[in-house]
């Protein structure tokens, strides 16, 4: 009897595989690319002939000895509505609603992850969006060490007031500008990754062609155990210098005893994650302390602790002794006697294990920064615990594992979530990525020239690829501090070397106090003025200004401006010109005064005789850089010399 129903499950899984099948990308509403052939491709059984039509294209392909089929479709012009049909013995698959446009891929990171429903002016917009000729395709987040051939899922998704608050938001709006300009369909497929690094993104093929990532596959991981124990050797190098630091239990139990110096600990703040502040993927327990002063009339008084959220079980320590354990859902705050803390410094110490709800947030403290503080009731003492105050320390002699996230390993983010796209046939790429790789802004001169090309290769054409210039996040730092930002907005402005590609400067539309400004809208446009004209022939406002040169006379640089319009102007009231840098022959460089003529700025501090350097916007929010062209486009970041930067040597491993 078990013989048999073995046997049967055996011939079900053969019929199964013997019915003609199609990858995921291709659902009802697709849209397919113009004026190019159309690839169709699927599973069928061995040597079965399948006969796939469009209107009134037609063609037969027979599968190959592993049940392999392709056709290549007479590329179409733009329109529809069609039916694809696929037809074997076995069955036959009709895909209705099918268009033919424009299709663009949009990848990256968090930035072009951003949803219209999170965008600015979201409800607006989402009540705004009958466009039935814009199409979304969303893949599924994934990770795989071997090149993926399907998806697990996805639709084409048609754009109604309903449905475009998941969308991309960049993607969106790039979408609208081209469609409303040309008047044909486009189909928009989404594969991106909040946080993620280039690195993941390319092939094992581009790793081999990348005269930076070549050596990395010596030491890749081949499988999640083998990843797991780099990222925790790497991780006890990074906390004790060694991948052997022979940290016990009971030494990890005495981090609450008086007199422990947690000066080695690592920089943390609150809230955020761990995965963010430089602790990654870690999952398990952990500590986080911070020293606090206290007046001496408040030592009398009943206090209260705010920790934001974790859910997980906690336990709370003021100079060694225990004052609260137990678990507290949505904002943690409970109350600690008189008499708990002493006048003067104090340290406050937490252990605990990732957040349980969300469960992707991790190790740290979460929810908003105003629910961390000790405070009186009467709120005549009132002492916020959020921001850089924090010092972190896994505890990595109790259990602990390795989430498996975007970036513990590089070539995994390509193999499930771009190989199975590579047979689609596309207008090109819109890319949203760099945050992620600040720390490594020197190496992304060439990492983000690799992935480019290897995109290319794997699609056999040299597609165009649009790219956003990272926007204004953090300080608005000087020259003589250095901005790994700065760096990574020059290696993007150096990869407009790449034939057909181009870049949408964006700092002037940024938030120096967050990293997913919320103005998306005019990034989209941005990006589709490039296609608009590069690619359509319709003609509007796209170049931003660029430094061309530069000639020293006197005390004075002189800056020759491309891309100006009829000139430059400084978008402030009184008109002064803001955002330059100068420096002579020590390399100091000093706030400096600047005038606009015509294409042209002359900058100059009396200090500096005899100029030799000048940066502009050189700092990871330069919200003082008020330089545009005549027809309202930001100048971009730059600078005129090349002595080494901070990111300078730091590479991926």
């Amino acid at each position: 009897m078990k013989k048999l129903f073995f046997l049967a499950l055996i011939c079900l899984a053969i019929s199964l595989h013997a019915e003609v099948k199609l990858p995921r990308i291709f659902t009802d509403h697709a849209v397919f690319q113009r004026q190019k052939p159309i690839p169709v491709w699927g599973w069928a059984k061995p040597g079965e002939p399948v006969t796939v039509g469009i209107g009134t294209k037609t063609m037969v392909a027979k599968a190959d000895k592993q049940g392999n089929w392709k056709v290549n479709l007479p590329a179409m012009e733009a329109g529809g509505p069609y039916t694809l049909t696929v037809k074997s013995k076995s069955n036959t698959i009709e895909l209705k609603d099918i268009l033919v446009g424009e299709v663009w891929l949009c990848s990256g990171q968090s930035n072009m992850e951003w949803k219209v429903n999170s965008a600015k002016d979201a409800l607006q917009e989402k009540s705004a969006a009958n466009y039935p000729m814009i199409r979304h395709f969303q893949v599924e987040k994934g990770l795989a060490f071997e090149p993926q051939n399907d998806l697990p899922s996805g639709n084409w998704v048609v754009c109604t007031p309903e449905s475009v608050g998941d969308f991309t938001a960049v993607g969106y709006f790039f979408a609208r500008e081209v469609l409303e300009k040309t008047k044909v369909p486009v189909g928009l497929i989404h594969s991106s990754w909040g946080g993620s690094q280039v690195e993941g993104w390319i092939s094992r093929e581009g790793y081999e062609k990348s005269a930076e990532l070549q050596a990395c596959l010596k030491t890749m991981p081949k499988n999640w155990k083998e990843a797991d124990s780099v990222t925790d050797r790497k991780l006890k190098v990074q906390l004790f210098g060694t991948p052997d630091p022979k940290i016990t239990r009971e030494m990890e139990e005495n981090y609450r005893s008086p007199g422990t110096d947690y000066s080695g600990w690592w920089n943390g703040y609150a809230p955020g994650g761990w995965d963010w502040q430089g602790i990654w993927a870690f999952r398990g327990q952990g500590y986080s302390m911070c020293t606090v002063d206290i007046p001496k009339e408040v030592t009398t008084m009943e206090t209260f602790i705010g920790l934001g959220s974790n859910d997980s079980y906690m336990k709370v320590y003021i100079n060694g002794t225990e004052v609260w354990s137990g678990e507290q859902a949505g904002r943690h705050i409970f109350a600690v006697p008189p008499l708990t803390w002493r006048a003067g410094k104090n340290i406050l110490l937490l252990k605990y294990g990732p957040v349980k709800n969300p469960d992707w947030f991790g190790m740290g403290l979460s929810g908003p920064a105003e629910d961390l503080f000790i405070k009186t009731k009467d709120l005549s003492f009132n002492l916020p615990l959020s921001g850089n105050i924090w010092k972190l320390m896994p505890s990595i002699a109790e259990y602990h594992t390795y989430v498996h996230l975007m970036n513990n390993v590089g070539i995994t983010l390509y193999n499930a979530m771009i190989h199975p796209l590579t047979r689609y046939a596309i207008r090109g790429a819109l890319w949203y990525q760099g945050e992620a790789n600040t720390g490594r802004a020197y190496q992304y001169r060439t990492t983000f020239p690799d992935l480019i090309n290897d995109w290319r290769a794997k699609w056999g054409e040299e597609f165009p690829f649009y790219f956003v210039q990272l926007s204004s996040y953090g300080p608005n730092q000087s020259s003589n501090e250095g901005s790994d930002w700065a760096e990574l907005r020059e290696a993007q402005t150096m990869t407009l070397k790449l034939p057909h590609t181009g870049m949408a400067v964006t700092t002037d539309i940024g938030n120096p106090n967050d990293i997913h400004p919320t103005n998306k809208q005019d990034v989209g446009k941005r990006l589709a003025a490039i296609a608009l004209n590069e690619l359509y022939g319709i003609k509007s406002i796209y170049l931003n200004p660029m430094f061309e040169s530069l000639k020293v006379q006197g005390n004075q640089a002189i800056l020759t401006i491309r891309n100006c319009g009829t000139g430059l102007k400084a978008l402030d009231k009184f008109g002064y010109v803001r955002g330059f840098e100068i420096a002579g022959a020590d390399k100091k460089f000093r706030y400096a005064q600047a005038q606009i003529s015509g294409s042209n700025i002359v900058v100059y501090h009396p200090e500096v005789s005899q100029p030799v350097a000048v940066r502009y916007g050189w700092s990871n929010a330069p919200v003082d850089a008020n330089v545009f062209s005549s027809d309202g486009l930001p100048l971009s970041p730059f600078r005129t010399d090349d002595w080494p930067g901070i990111t300078a040597g730091k590479k991926f491993e």
